[in-house]
């Protein structure tokens, strides 16, 4: 059995004067990425990979999972295509990953996210809110399987539901 947790990334600043791709966290979104990263943990959550977007926001999110879960910077696997991604950018980077992992979690944007998470299984989810975690599982070898494999909605959650 394989999983993968989509996270959108977290809360971000609306300072107009950087570039959308260089647009930092806010407080409350480095509060809520370490929240949410911890409550994984609570609720034994395993990640063995963290793959993220190259825009600032989504991989300093992927940085607070990475080093709640005691991994530093280096083990998350920056994938430009998870910006501003498509639901054929989701499904290329999950068929790429490495078959010996087992669960992984995405780090990228609305509305790309909401509408792959959206996709997966009978679980329809309208937003995803900022630092929200939308897991499913399949029983699968291979990762390049992923796309037309039956798909089990696992777990849906984000910073206000807890």
């Amino acid at each position: 059995m394989k999983s993968i947790l989509l996270v959108r990334h977290a809360k971000s600043s609306w300072d107009f004067n950087v570039e959308d791709f260089d647009r930092p966290l806010n407080q409350r979104g480095e509060t809520d990425a370490a929240a949410m990263a911890k409550r994984l943990l609570k609720k034994d959550v395993k990640i063995d990979a963290f793959v993220s977007s190259p825009a600032k926001r989504a991989l300093t999110t992927a940085t607070y999972f990475a080093e709640a879960y005691d991994k530093k910077q280096k083990h998350i696997i920056i994938v430009p295509a998870l910006y501003e991604a498509g639901v054929s950018d989701f499904f290329n980077t999950i068929a790429g990953l490495d078959n010996d992992l087992k669960h992984v979690a995405l780090f990228s944007h609305n509305p790309g996210i909401t509408t792959f998470a959206s996709k997966l299984t009978a679980t329809f989810i309208d937003d995803m809110p900022t630092c929200a975690v939308f897991a499913v599982k399949a029983d699968l070898k291979k990762w390049s399987d992923f796309e037309g494999a039956q798909k089990e909605f696992w777990f849906f959650d984000y910073p206000k539901a807890g």
